[in-house]
This record gives structure tokens, sequence and C-alpha cells, in this order.
């Protein structure tokens, strides 16, 4: 395997993460009606409580895999041993999930009415061991990554359409997203094959691994108890109309979240790699760079998804969910603190091995988190969910802000910076006022979407541009030239 142009990579990925959001598009409309809020509820409830045993699977073994890997990605027999060792680890870790989660399905009573349908999306756990994604992260192969994801979303969407008809078949839907993924996970396994031979490794020094992978591990656990207590405990304290409509705006902001943080994704491996190799003009160069295209792409997404976000919900999910605009709503303004928190953790704090402030922050924000819905949540119902969210982003972002402070000067914290997030925000005020036009002068509900969003992305690029703007500007030049070739 060969790493590969940075841009090629941002595209790929770019692409991948716009399937991801088009599928659901396509999808979600259709499974919301059919398995209707109830339905939905179900689902969404076994998948939070499956997520939990897919995190003690994968420990903190990606991230740390990414990160030592590609500094050895040059050394072929340092390289090769260090797979092995990640391989085997993965193994046991995988193991004990499941065994645990046996466990829990015969003691928690709560669980017995969701056991087969966790019982189904449980595949994925033992098939995360042969997924091997982060030896496709360690070498930058995104084009394969890409293509294997588009082509299980097309096959998922076929046995959506063909399997998925009555409000019972949330179990249909289940299997159909778990061979989704143990496809994939199988292909990872069979072309990852082809260059490296994995061997089940007993023998060697595990203690120099298991220290940095179990904090990240408690960061990742941090963080699944962050993205997925609002889920189960509405689940637990509501109903499963009430997880239903919160499914929704979460889904929602997620899917805009995923497209946002494409680039941030392949940029990891690269910085990782200056970071071991001592390149800190190449690695603050490129933080710089990053952050900047982040703001200009977040500040925009956000608002406009505030302004559209009943058209959306009446397009995506109808009428029966209209009650998810408020919460969909609230969730919008945790789109930047999250962005800017995962660049400082990810792109500063991880690759410069400072691990353990992340856990920090991570566990000030998932405590705080739960500790807002349990007061809220049962006045609040699924509002809660979304304020705990965006408080529990804002404490992370401070906190990783705070521990980063001396790595980020000149990059993530300078004038530039601070200048293209101004410039953004006035950029924003012309998406509101093309926002409120479109909606006086347009009944339509898919016309109103389709005008807003082309209108409002014309006036900002407009915006930018006459203030001249250089990370707009570098955006239109390099789109000019691509159209050109």
């Amino acid at each position: 395997m060969k790493a590969k142009s940075l841009k090629i990579n941002a595209l790929l990925n770019s692409i991948r993460s716009l399937m991801s959001v088009l599928f659901p598009l396509i999808t979600f409309p259709y499974v919301s009606r059919v398995l209707n809020v109830s339905g939905i509820g179900k689902y969404n409830f076994s998948a939070s409580i499956i997520s939990y045993f897919q995190l003690l699977a994968s420990l903190g073994i990606t991230t740390y895999a990414v990160r030592e890997g590609a500094k050895y990605r040059d050394n072929k027999r340092v390289i090769s041993k260090f797979i092995n060792e990640m391989f085997s680890i993965n193994c046991f870790s995988a193991f004990l999930a499941y065994f645990l989660l046996i466990i829990c399905l015969l003691v928690f009573d709560k669980l017995h009415p969701y056991t087969f349908c966790i019982l189904i999306f449980s595949l994925e756990i033992i098939f995360s061991v042969i997924s091997v994604d982060w030896l496709f992260t360690i070498y930058e192969d995104f084009t394969y990554i890409t293509i294997r994801s588009i082509m299980f979303q097309i096959i998922a969407i076929v046995l959506l359409f063909l399997f998925v008809r009555k409000q019972d078949d949330y179990l249909i839907y289940a299997t159909i997203t778990a061979f989704s993924a143990v496809g994939s996970n199988i292909l990872n396994f069979l072309k990852a094959s082809r260059v490296h031979k994995f061997r089940l490794t007993l023998h060697f020094d595990y203690r120099k691994h298991l220290a940095p992978i179990l904090i990240l591990f408690a960061v990742n656990v941090n963080n699944i108890i962050y993205v997925n207590s609002d889920i189960t405990l509405l689940g637990i304290f509501k109903s499963n109309y009430i997880v239903g409509i919160y499914s929704v705006s979460s889904r929602i902001y997620s899917i805009i979240k995923t497209v946002i943080s494409a680039m941030l994704i392949v940029t990891v491996p690269r910085l990782a790699y200056f970071i071991g190799e001592n390149k800190l003009s190449q690695y603050k160069s490129l933080l710089k760079k990053l952050t900047g295209n982040l703001i200009i792409l977040t500040l925009p997404a956000s608002l406009g998804l505030f302004m559209l976000s009943k058209q959306v919900i009446l397009i995506i999910s109808g009428t029966k969910y209209l009650r998810a605009v408020t919460s969909l709503r609230i969730l919008t303004f945790a789109y930047i603190f999250s962005i800017l928190a995962w660049i400082l953790s990810d792109c500063v704090l991880i690759p410069t091995k400072n691990e353990k402030k992340v856990l920090i922050s991570m566990t000030i924000s998932a405590i705080s988190n739960i500790v807002f819905n349990l007061l809220w949540i049962p006045t609040l119902s699924e509002n809660a969910a979304a304020i705990s969210t965006v408080l529990a982003e804002l404490l992370m972002f401070i906190f990783n802000l705070y521990y980063s402070r001396k790595f980020v000067k000149g990059s993530f914290i300078s004038r530039d910076t601070l200048i293209t997030a101004f410039q953004s925000l006035i950029g924003c005020l012309g998406i509101v006022c093309t926002c409120k036009l479109v909606f006086m002068y347009i009944s339509s509900l898919y016309l109103q979407v389709i005008l807003a969003i082309f209108f409002s992305a014309f006036i900002y690029v407009v915006i930018l541009l006459v203030e001249k703007n250089d990370y707009m500007n570098a955006i239109i030049r390099i789109a000019y030239e691509q159209i050109k070739r």
C-alpha cells in the first residue's frame, strides 16, 4: 500500500461522506414512515446498547494503530510485526466484549424485549476484528474504502426496499444494517491479506501497547457514553415514541457532522506522520489550513440547518416527527464546538501523545452530559438531550483548548483564524436573509429547500470572496482548475 495525495484522499472521503448523506436521505424517510416512531425507537435503543460492546471490542486500537503505524509504514519489517500485535490484541478484546454482552442479556430484564435485535447487531462485534480499517488509514488508502462503502450502501438500500415493508420489520432493518457492516469487514480482510499475512501472536511485549491503548479506550468509552447516553436515558425514562422523535433530530445532526468532518479524518494520519518525523513547520501549516477550512464550512452548515430544520424534518420523516424540529435546532449549536474540539483532540493532543489530557476532557464532558440529562429529561424530554449535547461539546472544546494551548499558537490560535471566523459570520448573515426571502415568496416545500440551499451557498461564497478570504479563494481556485482539466 502506498500513501496517496492528501487532496485525493480529501476528495475521496468527501465523496464517501456525501454518499453517507445521500443514502440516509433516500432510506430514512421510507424507514421512519414504515417502522413508525415506535419501531425506530426499538431499533435505535438496541443499536445504542450494542455500541457499548462494540467499543469494548475495538478498545483504543484504531486511534493508537493509526498514530503509531503512521511512523512505521515505511519500514516493512517493523510495520508487519506491529500489525500482527494490533490484530492479536483486537481478537482478545472482541472475545471479552461478546462474553460480557451475553451476561448482560441474561441479567438485565430491561434488555429482554430487545434481545433478538441486539443479537443481530452483535454480529458486527464478531467481524469487527477482521475489519482492519486502521491499516488502510495508516497508508491513507481511501480509494478502496470509498468504493467498498458505496457498494454496500447500494446493496443495503436495495434489500431495505425489498424486505422492510411493515412496522414489525425493524428486525429485518437491523439485519440489513449488520449485513452491510459484516460484508465490508470481510472485504477489508481479503484485500489486506493480499499485502500482509495476519497471524495471531501471543508472545510480544503487550505492555508497551496496552497503556496508551487503554487510555484511548477510556477516551472512547467517555465518547460513546456521551454520544449514546441521550438515547439510552430517553429509552429508560421516557418511551419508544420519545426515542423515535429524538432519533430523527440526532440522525440528521450526525449526517451533517459526518460530511463536515470528512476533511479532518483524512488529515489525521498525515499530521501524525509529520509529528513522528519531527516536521513541525509542515504540521503547523497543515493544522492551520485544516482549521480555517473547517470554520468556513461548519458555521454556514449549522446556520443553514437551523433555518431549514422544519423543512428537512418534513421531507425526511413527515408530519409525525414535527416535534423533532426544536431538538434539531438546538443541536445545530453544537456543530462548531464539536468540530473545533475534534481538531484539538485528534489532530493535536493524540498525535503529540497527550491522550491523557483528552481523557480528562472527555470524562468531564461525558459526566456533564449524563448529569444534565438526568436533571432535565424528566421535564424537557428530547430537548433536554439536545441541550445537554451542546453544553457537553462546549465543555470538551474549552478543556481541549486549554490543554493544547502550547501546541497551537500560530496555527489553531492565530489572528488569521479569528479573521476567518469573523468573515464567516458575516457570510452567515447573508444565509439568514436569503432563507427568509425564500420562505416569504416560495410555498412549495421541496422548492424552498432547493432554492434556499442554492442561493444561500451562492451568497455566502460571494461574501467571502468580497472579503478576500484566503481559504475560499483557494477552494474556488482548485475547483476552477479541476473543471478546466
